[in-house]
């Protein structure tokens, strides 16, 4: 048995044990389609539009929707651990809502935020919303949802971690800096573990100080969007920074394994842009030395970093079951651990 079979056997068997865990991660993950009795709840809770974290705290105010996936037996007693998800640049395709009730099967609250949807009155075309809606929205978002989970009286509050995919994957590592993180929530609370499918590094902060929060970095070995040595360095800088940073490459995997479309090329690539969250909040881009504080400047620069060449992506259900597998292990973990 390997040294993370053996970890993840024990993490089963500590939960099996103590009561005070309202969950069961098994391996591998029930069926969606066999799943029965899931609670599903379309919600709304506040959030903001900031364009950059320089905009944090007075940009105007809007409400979110999202669709929240509860255990069939959650008690509101504030026991049940829960996953915020945010989605890619795609928005919430349905292959990647599957999530929502195979966790939920398993004792894992889980709310999908619509984040492009929610914005429709912003930008509706896939460019659009590239321009429009920013990674610091999706973050604000985050934060908005984390609230309104706090709220309910059937979760616990310090048992929630973030999720996102690709482009909301980029996000869920903006919500680990402190900077970020206080600037949303001065007082908490914050995500007890974030977690970042093919996610894009092609941003890194001057202020590398985190909440703390582990992190799982999750992307394909053959995905053109991610340069290795890139992700690298900006795990080197939360580790730095106070997180516990692991990093898993699935090898043949590309970009969205875990979506519906069989392998193909898509989109324009966009693993050569390189920004700078400097500590004033003001994102910067690298090349140019541009601060994309608008539209404008956010097309200019994106127009500049991305390339012509599309990408692959391609579904890959062995790869998935893979990522399961990992992800399970990561929130047994993260939601095992004592918190106060």
């Amino acid at each position: 048995m390997t040294p993370r079979a053996l970890l993840f056997a024990l993490l089963l068997i500590l939960a099996v044990a103590s009561p005070a865990l309202a969950f069961r991660i098994t391996d591998p993950w029930p069926d969606a389609a066999q799943v029965q009795g899931v609670r599903r709840e379309v919600v709304a809770f506040p959030s903001s539009d900031p364009f950059a974290p320089a905009d944090i705290g007075h940009a105007p105010r809007r409400s979110v929707s999202a669709l929240l996936f509860l255990p069939a037996d959650a008690a509101p007693n504030h026991a049940t651990p829960a996953v915020v998800m945010l989605h890619g640049a795609a928005g919430m395709i349905g292959d990647r809502a599957i999530y929502g009730p195979q966790l939920a099967a398993m004792g894992i609250a889980v709310l999908l935020v619509e984040t492009y949807d929610s914005r429709r009155d912003l930008a509706t075309t896939f460019i659009e919303r590239v321009l429009h809606i920013t990674e610091t929205m999706f973050v604000a978002d985050a934060y908005g949802a984390l609230r309104y989970l706090a709220a309910r009286p059937e979760i616990d509050a310090g048992r929630v971690a973030l999720a996102g995919f690709s482009y909301g994957g980029m996000a869920t590592e903006y919500a680990m800096y402190a900077q970020i993180a206080h600037a949303f929530a001065p007082s908490g609370p914050y995500f007890a573990g974030h977690v970042a499918f093919y996610a894009p590094c092609i941003a890194r902060f001057a202020d590398s100080r985190t909440t703390g929060a582990p992190l799982l970095m999750l992307y394909g070995a053959e995905d053109e969007l991610i340069r290795p040595t890139r992700c690298a360095e900006v795990a080197a800088d939360l580790r730095q920074g106070g997180s516990r940073v692991e990093t898993i490459a699935y090898p043949g995997a590309v970009h969205q394994w875990d979506g519906g479309m069989s392998r193909r090329l898509i989109g324009r690539q966009l693993a050569g842009c390189r920004f700078r969250v400097e500590r004033s909040g003001t994102v910067r881009d690298q090349a140019t030395y541009l601060p994309m504080s608008g539209p404008f400047l956010r097309k200019v620069i994106l127009g500049l970093c991305t390339g012509s060449r599309p990408y692959p992506i391609g579904r890959d259900d062995a790869v998935r079951a893979r990522s399961n597998h990992d992800f399970g292990a990561f929130l047994q973990q993260v939601f095992s651990a004592p918190h106060g």
